[in-house]
């Protein structure tokens, strides 16, 4: 499956590139990096500093898909954590029940 806007929910998020938009930690708010790690409930960035661990629940994330060769230069896509919580397995699987599909 192809990484397209739609689809990011769906996808491995290790590796892109992420801005936290909105939160309710304002001390987040702003953070630029990659995403270096994911857990359940987490997403680690890895800013310019240090790896900083954003809580998913309450958090609004703007990916730049621009480095996947599925999607054109400059892609952004902003999602809900709300809409990321879940193991990374379970969240990417293409079998069984799942409610990503």
């Amino acid at each position: 499956m192809p990484l397209t806007p739609e689809t990011l929910p769906r996808h491995e998020l290790v590796g892109l590139a992420v801005e936290v938009v909105a939160g309710s930690n304002p001390d987040v708010v702003g953070l630029e990096g990659t995403v270096v790690t994911e857990t359940t409930r987490t997403l680690g960035i890895e800013g310019s500093d240090r790896v900083w661990h954003v809580p998913k629940d309450g958090t609004a994330f703007t990916f730049d898909l621009g480095q996947s060769a599925d999607v054109a230069a400059n892609d952004r896509v902003r999602v809900d954590g709300d809409r990321l919580v879940s193991r990374p397995a379970r969240r990417t699987e293409t079998t069984g029940d799942s409610q990503w599909r």
